[in-house]
């Protein structure tokens, strides 16, 4: 969830374009889009673009103070949106705990939430160019909240089965769009540097998030009031992000289907990381126990990915920055996917917690890099239809985490989950060189 998890945009003049001398994109107020161009100005069919067309550099109108000031409303919508969310997750899991629901259900019920992250993908692109982005933003945020008011009052059985589905369509809304923000303004020789640091940021709120549960305790309903105003404390940063006014320029109708064939690759790199986020956050202290670890032990073995992933973001965003980010990326699936395999091996020794945080900071890196990527490339409402793509590639990996690994627990046991995870990296290790083979292939024609 760390990762993504995760728009609406400044309208950049292109006076490259041969049509005119300046134009721009439109999904600030309202989804507008540009032509897609290759740099020179020779127009590409929006049909014709893939994973490697590169798009032409661009030039906000906006000055850099305010291009700054949107950078850090964005961030700071996110990471209050994000503490919210780390509350809860737990506080859900504990109250059915307590309330005699079982482990099978609880997990039925969790995976709600990824459905509802699915669907946003589709909803969101549509939702953005019929209304604007801010104001979608904001009935995302007012919807979290009042449904996080709701859970006290409504029946576990099947209320809060279709509560966490509209909770994870907010939450996939509130992301997407912030998280476009995020890497639209982030621009520049510091891009990757600037999303990892918004990454470490959220990671960090994220982890933050649970403490309300300490202070507030799970009965009653406190905590969820707690819950909901922090919610709607996450609104008061988007009235900061000054948008630009939209051109005249004709729209394009991006959606998920529209925009796949154009990255194939970075939704991939969600998807894996997806897979990879929720095995770990599912199944982890359940393999620590089943290694022999001790409860308090094996509970902190999230933790332990989470400093990883807080502490080594920066320099992962840095390398971004300096060489191209698919090589970085393609090493952090190495990585992840090596140091999985050797997991098992490790248990119970030092060597445990040092390949822990080395999977935590690597596995979140795969994302990272996707997400400056992503920014790099697309403007406008391929940016929206992007971030979108990746919250419905996240909801469908988490899904097919959640039950591959309980389906891996079941038939191969314990040792047999890492290692699962290290096959899922080869796998997309296979995609990417793939992808990189048929790109020399057309550069050679």
């Amino acid at each position: 969830m760390l990762g993504r998890l995760i728009h609406g945009f400044d309208a950049r003049s292109r006076s490259h374009l041969s049509r005119s001398g300046s134009s721009g994109h439109a999904w600030a107020l309202r989804a507008g889009a540009r032509p897609s161009c290759r740099p020179g100005g020779v127009q590409v069919p929006l049909s014709a673009m893939n994973d490697t067309t590169p798009l032409a550099p661009t030039t906000s109108t906006l000055s850099r103070r305010h291009r700054w000031q949107n950078l850090i409303a964005a961030t700071a919508c996110v990471t209050v949106f994000g503490f919210a969310l780390g509350e809860m997750f737990p506080l859900l899991s504990l109250i059915m705990e307590r309330e005699g629901v079982s482990p099978e259900v609880i997990g039925i019920n969790s995976a709600m939430q990824p459905i509802g992250i699915l669907f946003a993908g589709f909803v969101i692109p549509p939702a953005v160019r019929a209304f604007g982005a801010r104001p979608v933003v904001l009935a995302a945020a007012v919807l979290a909240a009042l449904i996080v008011l709701t859970y006290p009052f409504a029946p576990i059985f099947w209320g809060w089965f279709g509560l966490r589905v509209l909770h994870g369509l907010a939450v996939a809304t509130l992301f997407s769009i912030s998280e476009a923000w995020v890497v639209q303004y982030a621009d520049g020789a510091y891009r990757g540097r600037i999303v990892a640091i918004y990454g470490s940021v959220l990671a960090v709120s994220f982890g933050l998030g649970p403490t309300v549960i300490y202070l507030a305790g799970t009965e009653g309903i406190l905590a969820f009031v707690i819950g909901s105003c922090v919610l709607l404390a996450a609104t008061v940063p988007i009235f900061f992000v000054r948008i630009e006014r939209p051109s005249e320029e004709e729209d394009h109708a991006a959606s998920f289907f529209t925009f796949a064939p154009k990255a194939p690759v970075l939704l991939a790199a969600v998807g894996v990381f997806a897979v990879f986020d929720a095995a770990c956050l599912g199944f982890l202290p359940v393999y620590g126990v089943k290694k022999g670890l001790g409860e308090e032990t094996a509970a902190i073995l999230i933790s332990a990915l989470a400093f990883g992933n807080v502490l080594l973001q920066p320099p992962i965003g840095w390398l971004a920055d300096l060489y191209p980010k698919r090589t970085i990326m393609a090493i952090c699936a190495v990585l992840t996917a090596v140091f999985s395999m050797i997991l098992p091996e490790t248990v119970g020794t030092v060597w445990m917690w040092v390949v822990l945080v080395i999977i935590g900071a690597t596995s979140v890196g795969i994302y990272t890099v996707a997400l400056a990527e992503l920014g790099e490339r697309f403007q406008g409402a391929d940016l929206v239809a992007g971030t979108a793509a990746m919250s419905t590639m996240w909801g469908g990996g988490a899904l097919v985490g959640a039950l591959l690994t309980g389906w891996v627990f079941e038939a191969f046991g314990p040792d047999a989950f890492p290692r699962a995870l290290s096959i899922v990296l080869a796998s997309f290790l296979v995609v990417m060189a793939l992808r990189a083979r048929a790109k020399r292939r057309r550069a050679m024609a």
